[in-house]
């Protein structure tokens, strides 16, 4: 019997050392993406690059002889229902890392338990300062506000011809990404010697913005900024140019979806500016690659919310690599020294605070509500 015992469990070692080199066992990353609600569009086009690039390791042999095992949950665009996932993926799914969520308000809402807990979580595209602040497990592949807005602001002075001298801003008080962009464009504006004639503000849900546009227009600002998502500035700026206000409108990066051009007309789109942290037109050789590719697979040209979620699988993935386990605490490590990785939205490196330096990009619309290359600035030397 003894030596029946010894022949079991050196079976069992050998077997399971098969199963390590030959990849039966997994690597459990959870996805938390918004996949219906009010930012279905940017949990849509996270999802498909994000299974993307899963696929495209996995098609490779997968890392560290395992296969990518990839978990997607719904959080339906809300905070609670980001927590609750997170807490299910940690508990239940014994996840690795962590992707997502996709807005700011969900990731604050999820990320103390990720920390508490110590799994390393990788927001593509949260871009509130706060959201790393919670803690050194918490991470993102996309700049932060308080750059985009420094770079509208600057954009708003130096890149639409004729300098101007005033500024509105129009913002969704119940959002933490809305508030931050108004805060920080507000002070760059204003530091550059232009002065903030109006600052009105909604609620989520909102649908009728003419009283707000009205008020607004009554102080003849020269541009009007709206840090909003897709949803409600598409309706913003369609309201706003039937009230002829023809003023160049600028916005951040969650302008950059479909559904803007659906909800705003192409006619309105004119004079009308973003930041972005991509632009599918790029010549760059990894750009075109990658939208070649998206387009092959799902027939549509990704978005810069698809290249923040395609990059974000193959930071995650470069740190599961150099950590050499698949170990939370290790994958939190190498994450941390990111250094020079060069992916579709750019060279990454991350700071002390675990926050990409890199560039953004300045997008403008063509008549037919075309997205067109402005210019791209750069983030400001230390």
């Amino acid at each position: 019997m003894k030596r029946l015992f010894a022949l079991v469990i050196m079976l069992s070692l050998i077997l399971g050392s098969i199963v390590q080199v030959y990849g039966a066992e997994t690597i459990k990353i959870g996805l938390v993406t918004p996949l219906t609600g009010s930012v279905a569009s940017f949990g849509q086009s996270v999802d498909k690059a994000v299974r993307m690039a899963v696929d495209e390791i996995n098609s490779k042999g997968g890392l560290l002889g395992m296969k990518i095992e990839l978990i997607v949950e719904d959080n339906q665009s809300k905070a609670e229902e980001s927590a609750n996932i997170v807490r299910k993926f940690i508990e239940q799914d014994k996840v690795v890392a962590i992707l997502g969520p996709v807005i700011s308000s969900n990731t604050l809402a999820a990320a103390p338990i990720a920390q508490q807990s110590k799994v390393p979580l990788l927001s593509p595209t949260s871009t509130n300062p706060k959201v790393t602040q919670i803690g050194d497990y918490i991470f993102r592949a996309c700049f932060i506000d308080d750059f985009q807005g420094m770079v509208m602001a600057r954009f708003a002075m130096t890149g639409l011809g004729k300098r101007p001298s005033s500024a509105a801003i129009l913002f969704e008080k119940t959002s933490d990404y809305s508030i931050g962009l108004a805060k920080y464009f507000k002070e760059e504006f204003t530091r550059l010697g232009g002065k903030i004639v109006a600052e009105e503000s909604f609620s989520s849900g909102d649908q009728d913005f003419s009283a707000q546009l009205t008020k607004i227009k009554g102080r003849k600002p020269d541009v009007l900024y709206v840090p909003s998502y897709y949803d409600t500035a598409g309706l913003i700026i369609k309201q706003a140019r039937e009230l002829g206000m023809n003023i160049p409108i600028l916005g951040g990066d969650g302008f950059d979806s479909p559904q803007l051009l659906e909800l705003a007309g192409k006619e309105n789109l004119k004079n009308c500016y973003f930041s972005g942290h991509f632009f599918s037109g790029s010549s760059v050789p990894q750009v075109k690659t990658f939208v070649t590719n998206h387009k092959k697979r799902y027939n549509t040209v990704p978005d810069m919310l698809g290249a923040l979620g395609y990059d974000a699988v193959y930071m995650l993935a470069d740190a599961i690599k150099r950590a050499g386990k698949a170990d939370r605490d290790a994958i939190r490590n190498a994450l941390a020294a990111t250094k020079n990785l060069k992916l579709v939205t750019g060279i990454i490196s991350l700071d002390e605070n675990r926050n990409p330096i890199k560039s953004a990009v300045i997008i403008s619309f063509d008549a037919n509500g075309n997205q067109v290359y402005k210019t791209t600035v750069n983030p400001p030397k230390k």
